[in-house]
């Protein structure tokens, strides 16, 4: 079963949490900071638990720098002090639920069950974002602006025109792209850069 994180710089939070986690039958690993979360998480398949303020770099810090990477691990933010704005942002950095203190042991448990069902789908995601981050770094600044200008519809003459080029000159790019990006048509290439 994939693991519950804690990150939560109150020692008795996280303690009651990872036991109300055990009791419910999930392995559960507590840090006491966002640093100390970031030192050893590689992106694998686990659910966080959240706080949003704590000393240092916040939950909402964390969970940015994570999107960052392309870790789509589920993110569910828990705070004291909640407040509309701060949930906003939280949904805007597509956290998976934002819930505030006191909750309630079995909507968090049900919180967390949804989340742990959504880990398959998100990981699936994730090895798509990474992918494509390492193809599109493969491709020189000039490749670059010629796939973003061609997946905006561009034909090779506009493409040519807008980066006063030769049209000769964009075929030869258009086809380094679409071999560095591993895209067969079009379409793949358009999917590709939207994970980015």
């Amino acid at each position: 079963m994939n693991p519950i994180l804690i990150v939560d710089d109150d020692a008795d939070f996280r303690e009651s949490l990872s036991w109300l986690l055990d009791s419910a039958g999930y392995s559960s690993q507590g840090y006491a900071s966002a640093e100390e979360f970031l030192a050893s998480y590689q992106g694998e398949p686990a659910c966080l638990l959240l706080d949003v303020r704590m000393t240092g770099m916040s939950g909402l810090e964390l969970q940015r720098q994570l999107l960052d990477k392309s870790y789509q691990i589920p993110v569910i933010l828990i705070t004291g002090h909640g407040d509309v704005p701060m949930a906003v942002a939280a949904m805007k950095n597509h956290a998976f639920d934002f819930i505030s203190k006191p909750f309630n042991d079995e909507s968090l448990l049900d919180i967390i069950a949804n989340a742990v069902a959504d880990i398959p789908r998100r990981f699936v995601l994730q090895g798509q974002q990474l992918d494509a981050r390492a193809n599109w770094e493969e491709l020189s600044k000039r490749e670059q602006q010629v796939a973003a200008l061609v997946a905006e519809g561009g034909s090779n003459k506009s493409v040519a025109e807008d980066l006063g080029i030769s049209v000769k000159t964009v075929e030869i790019h258009r086809s380094r792209v679409m071999k560095k990006m591993k895209a067969d048509n079009l379409a793949a290439l358009i999917q590709q850069i939207a994970l980015l």
